[in-house]
This record gives structure tokens, C-alpha cells and sequence, in this order.
């Protein structure tokens, strides 16, 4: 039993129920789809809910255009959506997901809660450039092969935002060996070790 709270998550009590929503969705959906891990869903609240939440605070104020690559159920991108609605409502979120099934369940959840989101149900190499203010992926690739991603999507001064676990600082090394960019390595408040990182500035060595 999850002990997250509106307190505890610090929103409101009407962003609290919209989660709360999205939550019963997953659990509603995921034995035909596996939105998420089987073992994972008892724990869905501190495992993926607050896991994509403490990503938001790491967002420039006022981003027109987020996009959310290998959406898969959600997380981060309808969490974001969600946590915009109150607090940027202008801001849209790009859920981009190629699984049929998957994007199905993502308009599902951004009809019922009303989220400023849409789904692009195609490849990430296929969808033409964004020019995203904001870029996230949770659990997609990893960072050298999120960076390609960033500039081919991101606008002028984008921040892409990468939840990464214990091993970040070698996935960072080995990137840099072909992008150059700035980072900050924000400590995970969900997992020992792992950590949001926080990148900017990126172009080819």
C-alpha cells in the first residue's frame, strides 16, 4: 500500500485525484498491455508516480513544448501533463510511443483527466523535429543515444531531463566521448545512487 500523499507529493488535492485517476487506469489496463512491471504495480505510487514527479521541479518555468520519448505507460510524460494542468496549462506535453497498444492507452488517459497532451505513435527517428523546450525519457537508451535524440527535437536552449540509475556517471563518460554538453546530476529521492540528470548545451565533438 503506497504512502504517497498530496502532502507528501506536494500538489494539490485536485492534481492528487487526476493521479489517483491515471493510477486506476494502469491497473485497469496493464494485465492485457503491460504498461508496467507485474511486480512493480504494488509499489506503483512510490515506484513510478513520485519517480516522475520529482522530475518537474528540474523544468525551466514555463516551457511551451515537452516531449516525452518511449512513453510507453506514461511515465514520466502523463505524469508531467498532469502536474501541468494546474501549474502550466499552456504547456503541452508530446507523448511520443510507437506500441499501438500503448498509445491507445495514453489518449485514453488524456480524454478522461482532460490533459494539453498529444500521442505520436511512430518511431522517435521518424517524427519530424519538435524543437521541444523540455526533452524526457525514462528507461528509453541511454545517454549518448539520448542525446542524438535532444538535437535532433530540442529547440534553442532545451534542457532534456534523464531519471538514471547507479551506474549515470559511466553512461556520462561515454558520451562525452561524442557530445559535448553541460550537466547536473540531481540525487534520485526514489532510489539510492541513481539519479535526474539535468542536461544542457549539447553538440557533436
Amino acid at each position: 500500500m503506497s504512502s504517497a500523499t498530496a502532502d507528501s507529493l506536494n500538489v494539490s488535492r485536485e492534481t492528487f485525484s487526476h493521479l489517483g485517476t491515471y493510477v486506476a487506469l494502469v491497473e485497469k489496463w496493464n494485465p492485457r498491455i503491460n504498461l508496467v512491471a507485474r511486480s512493480t504495480l504494488p509499489d506503483l505510487w512510490d515506484r513510478h508516480i513520485t519517480d516522475s514527479v520529482q522530475i518537474w521541479q528540474y523544468a525551466p518555468q514555463n516551457w511551451r513544448k515537452w516531449a516525452d520519448f518511449g512513453s510507453g505507460g506514461g511515465f514520466p510524460g502523463l505524469v508531467v501533463a498532469i502536474l501541468a494542468k494546474e501549474h502550466n496549462p499552456d504547456g503541452q506535453v508530446i507523448l511520443v510511443e510507437s506500441d499501438q497498444r500503448k498509445a491507445v492507452f495514453l489518449r485514453t488517459v488524456i480524454r478522461q483527466i482532460g490533459l494539453n497532451a498529444k500521442v505520436l505513435d511512430d518511431r522517435i527517428e521518424q517524427v519530424p523535429a519538435l524543437q521541444a523546450d523540455v526533452i524526457s525519457a525514462r528507461a528509453l537508451a541511454d545517454l549518448n543515444t539520448l542525446l542524438g535524440f535532444f538535437v535532433r527535437h530540442g529547440a534553442e536552449n532545451s534542457t532534456g531531463l534523464f531519471p538514471k540509475g547507479a551506474k549515470w556517471a559511466a553512461e556520462v563518460a561515454d558520451a562525452q566521448e561524442n557530445w559535448c554538453f553541460s550537466f547536473t546530476a540531481h540525487g534520485s529521492i526514489t532510489q539510492a545512487e541513481a539519479v535526474v540528470l539535468a542536461v544542457e548545451g549539447v553538440s557533436r565533438v
